[in-house]
C-alpha cells in the first residue's frame, strides 16, 4: 500500500500588502491541485501556482533519508524532484487576523493539508509590532533552541528579518527541508525540528518555533546563497566554492555580449554564479534595478531597506590547493580558468553603482522619508569585532608576478582598506539620510556600536556556533599581507577595523576571566536573539545558555531607536 500524502513544508507566509498576503508551501509531488482555505468557518479558498525548484540536489554529504555518512547513497550530486506552491490571499482587512489552511490534491484524489494557523496582512502604521532580527542560520547545533527560545520567550512575532547566510549549500535540498539531524530551515522556523543537545550525558530535544506561519519573513543575500559554476565538480560543496566573477566567465565562455545583468542567461550564470535556488524558494519585494536581490519595503512604521552586499569567502591560505583570500594555489597558475579571484564581490554596491544608484533614490523617496523607522539589513558587516570583516569590502586588485620566460610564478590579492565601499561610500550615505539601524550578520557573534553620529550597527548572528572575537588578548589569526610579504599596516589585530569602540551590554553583559564586562558574546554553547519593538523603538537581545535547558532566555541588552 502507498503511504499516504506528506507535505515538505507548513505553510509561510511571503510578501504581504495592506490587503494581501502570499501563502507557500512545498512538497515532493506535483498533485492535480492546491489551494488555501481562509477565513471565517475557511469559507473561502484560492488555487495555488505551482512551480518546480530547478537546481535543488542531494550529494554525498547530504544528511538526508537514510544517508546519515558521507556517500552512503549519493555518491554525486542527484536533482531532487521538489514543487512549491504558491497562493494570494486578497481582500483582506489591515489589523485583521484570519484563520487558513492548505490542501494539496494526488493525482489518485488523496489529499493532505495542514494545521489551521493564522494570517494577517502588512499592518498599517502606529500598530506597535515586535520583529525578530536573526541570520546565519546554516543548520548550525543551537538554531532549534534559539528559535524555541524566541516563541518562549516573546509569544509570536508580527515579521522576521533575516540578515542572510539562511542554509549552509543552497542547492542542498535537504538543508532546507528534511536534514535529518532535524534542524533544517524550515523546520527549525515552523516548530518542526528535532535536534537534540548533549551536554554532560544528558540529552536535550529543541523543536524550534512555529514562527513563519503566523509571520511574514524579509531576507538578505549572504554568501551561503550564492552557488558557483553548475555541475562542473563532483559535489555540492565544491559547486559552491567554484565561483568566478561574471567578466571572465564572459571572457571564458565566449559570453562577451552579455552583461552583468544578463541573469535570464542561464549560460552566463551556469559559468559564473548564481542565486537560483534562493530566489526560486522566496516571493520578496523587487526593485526594478536589482529584482528581490535589493529591494525596500514599508512593515507599519518601519521602512526596511535590504542589500545585497556579500562576497565569496575563502580560505587564508592556499594550503592543500585552495583558492585563497590573498593567493592563487600553485597547481592553478598555469589555467586562469580554474582560478578563484580571491573574496570576489557579486554585487556592486560601490559610488556610482546601479545598486548604490538606486539606494541614492530609496533614500530621497517620500516612503523612506516618512518612515518612524529607518532601518538597512544586510550580510556583510560594516563593524565587527569578527574575522569575516577582513580583509576590506572591495574588488581585490589582482598582482601577477610571472619569471623570464612570462611563466606565472605567483597571483596575489590586495583589497586597500581606504576603498572600503561599505564604510567609504555607503555608510556616509546612510547616516545622511537619518537611518537609524544598520543589522547584519557573517561573523556568528553579537557585538554592537554606534556611531559619532548615533547611527546603531548590530550584529546578532550566533544563533548556532560562533568563530570567536577579536578583542583583548584575543587577536585576528590572519592579517592581510602586501604582495612582497609585510603585514599590511592598515589592519588592526584586534577591536573593530574601522575605529568604532564596541558597545558594552547595558543589562547583563558577559564577563572576562578577571571580571571585566565583555563588549560581545561569542560562544558555541550560549545562543542570541534580538526582538525590535516598534511600540517603544527598543531593541533588546537575549541569551540561552543550552548547558541550562530548564533555564529562561536572559535579556543582557537593550538600546532605544530615536
Amino acid at each position: 500500500m502507498l503511504s499516504a500524502p506528506k507535505l515538505l513544508t507548513d505553510p509561510f507566509l511571503q510578501l504581504p500588502t495592506e490587503t494581501s498576503v502570499r501563502v507557500v508551501w512545498f512538497s515532493e509531488f506535483d498533485g492535480d491541485g492546491h489551494l488555501v482555505a481562509y477565513g471565517e468557518n475557511l469559507a473561502q479558498t484560492v488555487f495555488a501556482k505551482t512551480t518546480q525548484l530547478s537546481r535543488v540536489r542531494e550529494d554525498q554529504k547530504s544528511r538526508v533519508g537514510e544517508q546519515i555518512e558521507d556517500g552512503q547513497i549519493y555518491k554525486h550530486p542527484v536533482k531532487r524532484n521538489i514543487w512549491r506552491h504558491e497562493a494570494e490571499l486578497t481582500n483582506l482587512t489591515p489589523g485583521k487576523r484570519v484563520s487558513y489552511r492548505v490542501t494539496s490534491v494526488m493525482g489518485d484524489g488523496k489529499t493532505v493539508s495542514s494545521s489551521i494557523f493564522t494570517l494577517t496582512p502588512s499592518p498599517p502604521p502606529n500598530v506597535p509590532l515586535k520583529i525578530l532580527l536573526t541570520s546565519d542560520h546554516q543548520i548550525k547545533p543551537m538554531v532549534a533552541a534559539n528559535l524555541q527560545k524566541v516563541v518562549e520567550t516573546v509569544g509570536r512575532v508580527d515579521v522576521v528579518w533575516f540578515a542572510g547566510d539562511l542554509v549552509n549549500i543552497p542547492d542542498r535540498a535537504s538543508e532546507w527541508f528534511d536534514d535529518n539531524r532535524g534542524n533544517g530551515f524550515f523546520p527549525c522556523l515552523q516548530g518542526r525540528a528535532k535536534y537534540a543537545i548533549t551536554h554532560e550525558g544528558r540529552e536535550n530535544i529543541y523543536t524550534g518555533g512555529q514562527i513563519i506561519q503566523y509571520a511574514p519573513m524579509f531576507t538578505c543575500i549572504g554568501n551561503h546563497e550564492i552557488m558557483g559554476r553548475f555541475e562542473r565538480e563532483k559535489s555540492l560543496v565544491d559547486e559552491f566554492k567554484d565561483t568566478i566573477p561574471r567578466k571572465f566567465a564572459r571572457k571564458f565562455y565566449g559570453e562577451e555580449s552579455l552583461d552583468d545583468k544578463s541573469l535570464n542567461n542561464k549560460s552566463l550564470k551556469n559559468n559564473s554564479f548564481n542565486s537560483d535556488t534562493y530566489e526560486e524558494i522566496f516571493t520578496l519585494p523587487q526593485s526594478q534595478e536589482g529584482g528581490k536581490t535589493y529591494y525596500a519595503v514599508t512593515f507599519g512604521d518601519v521602512r526596511l531597506v535590504v542589500l545585497y552586499a556579500t562576497r565569496m569567502w575563502r580560505f587564508h591560505t592556499t594550503e592543500n590547493g585552495r583558492k585563497g583570500k590573498y593567493a592563487e594555489p600553485e597547481a592553478n597558475l598555469d589555467n586562469p580558468e580554474n582560478w578563484g579571484y580571491g573574496q570576489h564581490i557579486y554585487e556592486p554596491i560601490s559610488k556610482g553603482s546601479a545598486q548604490y544608484n538606486w539606494l541614492k533614490s530609496e533614500l530621497d523617496s517620500l516612503e523612506f522619508k516618512q518612515a518612524k523607522y529607518k532601518v538597512v539589513m544586510l550580510h556583510h558587516p560594516p563593524h565587527t569585532l569578527g574575522g569575516n570583516i577582513v580583509p576590506a569590502y572591495t574588488n581585490p586588485v589582482q598582482v601577477v608576478t610571472s619569471d623570464e620566460d612570462g611563466r606565472t610564478k605567483e597571483v596575489h590579492y590586495e583589497y586597500p582598506k581606504e576603498q572600503d565601499y561599505i564604510t567609504q561610500d555607503l555608510i556616509p550615505l546612510l547616516e545622511e539620510a537619518g537611518v537609524q539601524l544598520i543589522f547584519y550578520g557573517h561573523s556568528h557573534l553579537w557585538n554592537r556600536f554606534v556611531s559619532p553620529k548615533g547611527m546603531h550597527f548590530l550584529e546578532t548572528s550566533n544563533v548556532g556556533n560562533s568563530y570567536g572575537a577579536s578583542y583583548g588578548e584575543k587577536k585576528r589569526k590572519h592579517i592581510p599581507k602586501n604582495s612582497d610579504g609585510s603585514a599590511d599596516v592598515n589592519y588592526v589585530e584586534t577591536g573593530d577595523p574601522y575605529g568604532l569602540e564596541p558597545v558594552v551590554p547595558t543589562i547583563a553583559p558577559m564577563v572576562s576571566e578577571d571580571g571585566e564586562p565583555l563588549p560581545y558574546i561569542s560562544s558555541n554553547e550560549i545562543t542570541v536573539f534580538s526582538i525590535f519593538d516598534t511600540g517603544s523603538g527598543k531593541v533588546s537581545s537575549y541569551l540561552f545558555d543550552t548547558r541550562k535547558p530548564e533555564s529562561e532566555a536572559i535579556k543582557f541588552d537593550e538600546f532605544e531607536l530615536k
